[in-house]
Parts: C-alpha cells; structure tokens; sequence
C-alpha cells in the first residue's frame, strides 16, 4: 500500500467515528441506543440488513471457495440468502415490528419469556451471545488478513485496529450509528465492487465479454451450479440455516426488523435486502470466480482476493478496496455488539442481578455503552486466537452456523400461531438436542460438509415440532394473546 492509499483508508475510519458522534446527539435512552426508536425507514433497514450479512470473511473464506470451487458459491451462499430472506420478508419480518409495539421489546430475545418462560429465554441468550463471541472474533480476524495481505502489517495490529474503530463508534451511538455507517459502507462497497469487477473485466481475454466467455477457461467444475462438497443437499442446508438465521435467528438482522417504524415498513426492508442479495454478489465475486486465471496454483486461495486487488489496482483504488472490505466486517461486528448488548442488558443480566431492574433512563443508557463496549473487547481476544478454533472458515461457517439452528428454531417458530402447542418443553429439548447432534458430529471424522451443516438445525426443527404436537398442555392465554397480536393487518 502506498500513501495514498493509506489517506483513503484514514478518511474512511474518520467519517465512521464522525458518524458515531453525529448519533450520540439522537440517542436519550437505550431505546434509542438499541432500535433507533423504532424509526428506522424501510430503505435503511432494507440496505443495514444487507449490508449486515457480509463480512471481510466474503474476502477471505469465501474468496478461497470461490477460488478452489467456482461459482457454486454464489448458489449456496447468496442465492439461498436471497430466497431465505424474501420469505422472512414476507412470513416473519412484519411480526418482529409488531412485537416491538405489542411488548416494548429492544431485545430479540426478551419476548421468549412471554412466549416460553424464564428458562427458555435465559438458555437461548446465553448460548446466543457465547456463539456470536467466537462468530464476532473470526470476522475480526478475517479483515486482519487481508490488511496483512495489502499492507505488511501484523495480524494483530490489523485484528485491534478494526476492533478499536468499530468498538468506539457504535458504544457512543448505538444502532444509529450503526445503520448509517451501514449505509455509508454500502455506498463505499458499491464503488470498490464495481471498481473491481470493470479493471478485472479490461484485463480478461475477452473483455466485457469474458463474462460469458470465462467460465469454460477456468478449472474443472467451477464454473458448475454445485460443486462437492458444496452439493446440492449442502445448498439445502444452508438454504435452512439463512431461513432462520435472517429471519432473525442471528440477532442483529432481527434488530432491523424490529426497529422498522411498521409491519408494512419491515416487509419492505425484506424485499430490497433479498433484490441486493440476489444481484450484487454476482458483481462482487466476480473476480473472485476469475482468479485462477491469473493466479494459479495459490498455496492458499484465501489470499486470492486481496492479491488481484493488489495486481491490478493503481494506489488509492487499493485502498478504495480495503475500505470496503473494513466496511463489510465493521457493519457487522458493531451491529452484533449492539444487538448482543441489548441481550445482555435486557434479558440477562436483570434476571442474575436484581440491582439492574427498573433503572432509570440514564443509568439504563450507561449500562448499554458498558456491556457493547466489554462485548466488543471479548471479540477482539477471540480475533487474536481464531487459530485455535478452527481459523476463519472454521469459526464463521462451521461453528457458527452449525449453532445457531438449535437456537433459532424456537426463536423464529415461537412467532407463528402453527407451533403454538410447541411451548418450553419443546424448545428447550429442540436446543439440548440440536447441540448434541452438533458435538456428536464433530467427533466423527469423516462425514459430508451437509450433515455436519444440516443435521443440527434440522434435528432441532423435528423436536421442535414432535415434542409441540405430542403436548397435551393447552395453550397459555399470553401465547394467544401474542400471536393474535403478531398477525393483525394493522400498523398500531
């Protein structure tokens, strides 16, 4: 990286801290600080809850898939996304905003003690937030690569550099800052990404029409819909897993839902989030899928992204780039620090400590800055030991994604009036068994990426229904009294 490179990239951490003290003025109370008092317009929910699902992991992991396997990584990672997404928009997304009106929630979590019992909604926040510690970390590590790629600098300057940003700006401003600075990171992603994709499209063979042209140079099977391990069972697991995950499994994309000012607003969000998903990765991996054609035999492919960049970018696109990469990853490492903070505030700590129940609006809005500010800290120790857990593909794709279903299913079925019978004793058995078949697997050596993906998730939705179907208990009145609310017509 040259100076100049460097000034884009200083640029860009200054207009995210000068976002964060813009925000601190819009925030009085952690209602504020959490959901934006629930005023979220659905073009900034829409493009947050896009944004929020990348990370620098897209530039590294994945950016090694695409390398080694081609465009199959566009079919089981965005498409699934795009399609899981458009019907959260239409099934799930409007009842998150709802619930916000209904019950004054700022939580994801704090309706599962009305929906379930105390229980219920302790196990799931805690196993939630210790999942996204490790979730959090290996995103952090991720963009620490690439910088070390463009830069020479250390990993661990790279892990506490983005940790130190992300952890300054969204403790003072909360989601504010977080979606606008998810917007402003769009914009910059938009103008890297296209950047990318017309120098490396001017270096092909067939120029601009190397995008049809391409597929039948590079290696065998890349540029096939389903590649293995990547099959087409493995494209249905994952297509599961994204259902409940941007439902609002994964906490922060609830967050968006629930922040949106109406049920109409939230739906609308969905769509344009699954439109961005369906479209932009096609321009965004791009080069990715092209790499081998210029760099072959990689030692290690996740590396391919960050060396095209730095084969073909003059200086100040280079760093163009990177910004877009710190601003994938900071989107969503700060926006999973607020939502796993308003967890922590809301739901679990009043529940071990009786001292921070009812507190007043300030102290409610100190507490919030503490918990993000500690939360973002702990990611930022997991970053700097990601080796132990398996690296960046390990900790984002396996573990992650392998947890969060046994979790998930009880959170996002909870909301429909079809698994009402379903009550604490299911979702509880549905969590303690989505987790066995998880540890069960990892201590099988040779099995397919699918089953290590799918069987979890899917083992939980099967107990999940089973145990609801088989109870003879009948449905509490406040569980009925909730769904009716939830699937009302109208915006209150």
């Amino acid at each position: 990286m040259e100076l100049l490179d460097w000034i884009v990239l200083a640029f860009y951490f200054i207009l995210l801290l000068s976002i964060g003290l813009w925000a601190y003025s819009k925030v009085k109370n952690s209602a504020d600080f959490y959901t934006a008092g629930g005023k979220l317009p659905w073009w900034l929910s829409g493009v947050s809850h896009h944004v929020s699902g990348y990370s620098g992991a897209v530039f590294v992991a994945y950016a090694g898939i695409a390398y080694t396997h081609g465009f199959t990584l566009y079919v089981w990672w965005a498409f699934t996304v795009s399609i899981a997404t458009l019907l959260a928009a239409f099934y799930i997304a409007p009842r998150w905003s709802r619930l916000r009106k209904f019950a004054n929630i700022q939580s994801p979590t704090e309706y599962l003690l009305m929906r379930y019992d105390l229980k219920t909604q302790q196990l799931i926040a805690w196993v939630g937030s210790l999942i996204k510690v490790f979730d959090t970390g290996g995103k952090l590590a991720a963009i620490a690569i690439l910088l070390n790629v463009f830069s020479g600098t250390s990993i661990t300057f790279g892990i506490l550099l983005v940790g130190i940003v992300s952890l300054i700006y969204i403790t003072i401003g909360g989601l504010w800052a977080d979606v606008w600075n998810d917007f402003a990171q769009f914009i910059v992603q938009l103008l890297a990404g296209i950047t990318m994709f017309v120098v490396i499209l001017l270096n092909t063979e067939d120029g601009f029409m190397s995008i049809t042209t391409v597929w039948d140079k590079l290696p065998e099977g890349n540029s096939d819909f389903f590649n293995d391990p990547y099959t087409i069972a493995f494209a249905f697991a994952m297509l599961l897993i994204n259902f409940f995950s941007y439902s609002g499994g994964t906490w922060n994309l609830a967050t968006r839902f629930i922040s949106s000012s109406s049920a109409k607003v939230a739906k609308k969000a969905g769509i344009l989030s699954s439109i961005l998903y369906l479209i932009w990765p096609l321009i965004l991996l791009y080069p990715m899928f092209v790499a081998p054609l210029f760099l072959e035999n990689l030692s290690d492919p996740t590396l391919s992204y960050g060396l095209m960049a730095k084969k073909f970018l003059p200086a100040g696109l280079l760093g163009l780039v990177l910004a877009s990469m710190f601003a994938n990853t900071l989107s969503m490492t700060s926006s999973d620090s607020n939502t796993i903070s308003s967890v922590i505030c809301r739901d679990i700590l009043p529940n071990l400590f009786p001292k921070f129940r009812n507190l007043s609006q300030k102290k409610e809005l100190r507490l919030a800055r503490i918990c993000t500010f500690c939360f973002t800290f702990i990611t930022i120790l997991v970053g700097l030991n990601a080796s132990s857990f398996g690296g960046i593909f390990g900790l984002i794709v396996t573990w992650f994604a392998a947890l969060l279903g046994p979790i998930s299913v009880p959170m996002i079925l909870g909301l429909l009036p079809a698994f009402k019978k379903s009550g604490s004793v299911a979702a509880i058995s549905s969590i303690i068994g989505g987790l066995l078949v998880f540890v069960i697997l990892k201590m099988i050596p040779e099995k397919p990426l699918s089953l290590e993906m799918g069987a979890p998730i899917l083992a939980s939705l099967i107990i999940f229904i089973t145990v609801g179907f088989l109870s003879k208990k009948p449905v509490p009145e406040r569980v009925t009294e909730l769904h009716l609310n939830l699937k009302s017509k109208k915006d209150v």
